[in-house]
């Protein structure tokens, strides 16, 4: 029987690129059955609500869900009684309870002269973002009056422990873990918390501790530095998207979330796009890559996955450039460029 992946396209660009997506893993070979469903903002129009139970029943009971991008303007809104296409995102998450979020973060030699440092600051960065993606101020409880605001950022000991392990055991080598532990009481016991499972359970993989603003600009001055970048929900979700411009486009990042049971959900770091929409000028190259990332970590396709990324670098060093990439390629001829060596 073949593993059931859930398809939620999105907004935007998403169905665009979700079909290139497609197109890769159909070139594989590889026998997967779909069922798609409406997501963000699309579901919202159709539901009133960016996730329906509906659909995250369907995701529970897949074996990966493929997702690809939401937002829009005419969803924009301040007012918290309304429903955000965002909402879609962190209610997937905490459904699905994918507290583990992994964002590698790898410019491809023939892109090094897009990205707008200098090529000998990025050649032979190789570095992954491990972001806790379900704790910290994005679930906090929230309040609202005219005059007031506030979001409470919590972590318990467990939801630490939890993505400390998912870090070590990436590392070959080196964790950095990031924090702002001379502010925020949060990040003092991620810090003690860190340290532990580390002297207890990871003691031959080499441990350091940056603040965030040091890691912000450290991942811009010295990239090569990190292996393996460990950080809360906020701070993983801004220093993920600052890493993507060593690639030379965001356009070019997949992602994987995941949890201790299946399923992972399997996206692009890039949002929705909605100025180009429709104009056939998205880069499908993150979705495709993050295709590759469900084949790894989803079904255990090792072979199947490096496929997939090595035919997107041989499509680049050809001479594969979308318009975010400075060139003038289709989303099609994107597609097909990848196709080529599928």
């Amino acid at each position: 029987m073949a593993p059931r992946v859930i398809l939620l396209p999105g907004d935007g660009i998403g169905p665009e690129i979700m079909q290139s997506a497609l197109e890769a893993l159909s070139a594989l070979g590889v026998e997967l059955d779909y069922e798609e469903h409406l997501f963000g903002g699309a579901a919202i129009d159709a539901h009133g609500t960016a996730l329906t139970g509906e659909t995250l029943t369907a995701c529970k009971s897949a074996d990966a869900v493929l997702l690809a991008a939401v937002g829009g303007p005419q969803w924009d809104t301040t007012d918290p009684d309304k429903p955000r296409p965002e909402q879609g995102l962190l209610g997937l998450r905490k459904g699905l309870d994918l507290f583990a979020n992994l964002r590698p973060v790898k410019p491809i030699p023939a892109l090094y002269d897009a990205s707008p440092l200098k090529r000998e600051l990025i050649e032979r960065t190789n570095l992954i973002v491990v972001r806790e993606l379900t704790g910290g101020i994005y679930f906090g409880a929230k309040t609202r009056s005219e005059d007031r605001a506030s979001d409470d950022c919590v972590y318990t000991r467990a939801e630490i422990e939890r993505i400390a392990r998912i870090g070590f055991s990436t590392a070959s080598s080196r964790v950095t873990s990031v924090d702002k532990a001379n502010v925020l009481e949060t990040s003092r016991l991620w810090r003690e918390v860190v340290r532990e499972i580390h002297k207890r359970e990871f003691p031959n993989i080499e441990l350091e501790h940056l603040l965030v603003d040091n890691a912000s600009m450290k991942l811009i001055a010295a990239p090569r530095h990190f292996e393996v970048i460990l950080t809360e929900n906020m701070f993983g979700d801004i220093l993920s998207d600052e890493a993507a411009m060593l690639t030379g486009s965001i356009g070019m990042l997949p992602s994987a979330s995941l949890g201790d049971q299946k399923p992972g959900v399997f996206e692009p770091v890039h949002g929705s796009a909605p100025d180009i929409a429709g104009t056939g000028q998205a880069n499908p190259l993150a979705m495709i890559l993050s295709a590759a990332l469900m084949l790894r970590h989803g079904f255990r396709l090792e072979n199947e996955a490096a496929a997939v990324e090595s035919a997107v670098e041989q499509a680049l060093a050809e001479g594969l450039r979308t318009p975010d990439l400075g060139g003038t390629a289709t989303t099609k001829e994107a597609t097909q460029a990848v196709l080529k060596y599928l």
